[in-house]
Parts: C-alpha cells; structure tokens; sequence
C-alpha cells in the first residue's frame, strides 16, 4: 500500500486556474486534499516552504517509442518496465506506449505483450497503446519500413485490439489512403482517437478524414506534406480546425523554434500536446542505436537514419517543457494543458491532468528553471533529485 504523503507549502498550478501556494495531502495513491493549510498525520511529510518548488500534475506523452536502451517493438516485460521505469526522471507520470511499422508478427508480439503489462509505483503508468502505421503512406514514411506500410483494415486492427486486450487507445494513418475514410469511420466508432500522421493528405481530404472521425494530428510539420498558400494540407487543417488536437515535438530539430512559436500563437495552448516522439537511445550516449531493424545514428543533430532522415527523438518531457517556455513565452498553466491536462481530456482520463481532490496523486515537482525535482506516480515517489528523508 502506498504511504500516505503531506507536501507543504508549495506551489500549486492548474491548466485552468491561478496557481497558488498550499498544501497536499496524499493517501492510498490519490490526492485527498488540497488546500492553503493541512493540518494531518502523515507516513512522510515534504516541506516545499523557500524552495521555490511547484507542483503540476504528471507529464503525459502519448507517443514515445522508448528510452534508456527500451523500445516498445522489443515486446518484452522488460522493455516495458525499462521504459516506464525511466520515465518518472523527466517528469513524466502517464504514456501511450507507441508502436511503429512492422510486420503483423512483430506488431502482435508487442501487442501482447503491452497487454500484459501493469507499472509498479516506481514507473509510469502505461495509459495505453498508440499504434503509429502500419497504415500511412508511403510518400510519407519517415523512419517507418516502407515493406510494411499496408492499406489500413479495420478487421486487421480488430484483431491487433484484441491481443493488446482492448488497449490501443489512438491510431496513425494516412486517411487519403485506399479505404482511410473507412477505416477512420470504424476506428472512431470504435472509441479509439484517430491521429492523422504520415500523411500526404490535402486540405480537403483532412477535413474529410474530421468528418469522418479524426482527430487529432500526429507530430504536427514532420512527415505530411509541407504546407503550401494553394494547399494548405494537414499543416493548414491543424492550423485552423479547432477539432484537431495536435502533437508537437518541441526539440528545435523536429521543427525549429519559430515554428513552435507559430503553432502555439496559431493553434493555442488548448489544442497542441507536447510528445517526445522518442526512441530507445534517449537518456544514454551517442552512437548507433536499432529502430525496427534499421541503424539510426545518435548525436548532436538528433537520431537519424544512414540517410539523413530523423528517425524519432531524443527528447525528454523536461526539456520540450523548457523548450515551449523559451519560444513562446507561454504562461504556466498553458504548459500545465500542453504537457498534461490536454492529453488527460483527450484520452477521457478523469483522474489524471489536475491537482485536486479525487484525481491520481500524479504530479511533478519542478523548481523555477522548469527542472524536474522529483515525480510522484501514483501517490509513490518514483524519482527524486535529492534524497527524500
């Protein structure tokens, strides 16, 4: 059982409202108080007072492929745990585990094992399943075999939802693609979040894909056609239409700073999600580094195939938090929507994303650089900077 935990004198902000200086008491991993004072027993007590600490609830990055030497395609529990474990260190509380294009073999084995799979109170919790490609287009790949790129199937992916246990949660594809609309139609009815992602889709065939049921736009500029001022594209669609939820990776690589600053004055805090896109070199040193069984080179520009093309990131939450900061000028509680609360609303997650009575005791710790102190998952101190007595 998890102990119950008194934090004191502290910051406290919210996506919606002012921050402000308080309490929180935490017990059998949920948040049951919150408030300017609290006066209760407690199995640990943190004493924030002229630390100039805040609370925020938990990061939650709803596409990360891996970490720390981890890649969900590993389909191993200790891939898996690997992952989750690291998470906790970059503020990060929740995560969609994020498949890429494989085989139906490779994909079902991951699948699996991700349906199996439970965190500890050291690791972030695996919220559910992202299942980037098989079905995108192939003028748009990126780093996704084009030998496994197939026309999206609904019977397909029914089968795939049935050995993740019910857990894919969103699914990328190309909806310009043979049998998109279709397949977006099924899907959305389903009650999975359709992303339109590796796309080569008009304007018009975006909207179309809305109507049909999309929305939300996988890392918004990479691998969709460019935007163009006689055909705006995916890029346009994410621009204007308030319905798209839109993913952003903010490392300066994937899109440049101004870039980020366009999409956050042009789409708002209340539509964009801060994503890592991750892969498995995240957290360890440069080098070479597998990726669905293609040699990606880590270094100072980023993780890239013998190519050139980006394959994934190594971004962590703490830095595209710090990163949005710097860009945008952006005011807390519009990162608190950005890196949590948006995501939590999206994925109809009603315990998560808000510090506040009844909600999962999910929160980081940040001091006034924006640098993670320490992440509380589940009401379990899962990481901290420094020693907690």
């Amino acid at each position: 059982m998890e102990k119950s935990l008194l934090i004191t004198g502290i910051t406290i902000a919210d996506s919606e409202t002012d921050s402000f200086t308080g309490d929180i008491l935490i017990e059998e991993g949920k948040i049951t108080q919150v408030a300017a004072s609290i006066f209760a027993d407690a199995d640990l007590r943190i004493d924030a007072g002229g630390k100039d600490w805040t609370a925020v609830p938990g990061f939650i990055d709803v596409h990360i492929h891996g970490a720390a030497g981890f890649d969900v395609m590993d389909a191993t529990p200790e891939a898996l745990g690997g992952l989750a474990g690291a998470l906790p260190r970059e503020g990060t509380t929740g995560f969609l585990a994020t498949t890429m294009t494989q085989s139906d073999a490779a994909i079902s084995a991951a699948l699996e094992n991700a349906a199996r799979f439970t965190a500890n109170g050291a690791q972030a919790e695996m919220l559910g399943i992202h299942l980037e490609g098989p079905f995108i287009s192939a003028k748009q790949p990126g780093a996704q075999p084009l030998e496994h790129i197939v026309v999206p199937s609904f019977p397909q992916f029914k089968k795939w939802q049935q050995q993740s246990g019910g857990r894919i949660r969103m699914v990328t594809i190309a909806p310009e693609t043979e049998n998109g609309l279709a397949f977006t139609e099924q899907a959305a009815a389903a009650g999975v979040m359709v992303s339109i992602g590796h796309s080569d889709a008009s304007f018009a065939e975006a909207k179309a894909a809305m109507a049909a049921g999309a929305g939300h736009v996988t890392h918004l500029y990479n691998q969709m056609r460019p935007f163009h001022h006689r055909e705006p594209g995916v890029v346009g669609a994410a621009w204007l239409e308030d319905g798209l939820m839109v993913e952003i990776i903010a490392d300066f690589i994937h899109s440049h700073p101004k870039a980020v600053e366009l999409a956050y004055r042009q789409i708002g805090a209340e539509r964009l999600v801060l994503i890592t896109d991750s892969m498995r070199a995240k957290g360890l040193v440069p080098g070479t580094y597998d990726l669905g069984g293609q040699n990606v080179e880590v270094g100072a520009d980023g993780a890239r195939l013998a190519n050139g093309r980006l394959a994934g990131s190594i971004l962590t939450m703490e830095e595209a938090v710090k990163n949005v900061r710097a860009a945008t000028g952006c005011t807390l509680s519009e990162l608190v929507a950005m890196a949590s609360a948006n995501a939590a609303k999206e994925l109809g997650l009603a315990s998560k994303g808000k510090i506040e009575a009844g909600k999962d005791a999910d929160i980081a710790i940040l001091d006034n650089g924006l640098n993670v102190q320490m992440t509380i998952c589940r009401g379990n101190i899962a990481y901290a900077k420094e020693r907690v007595q």
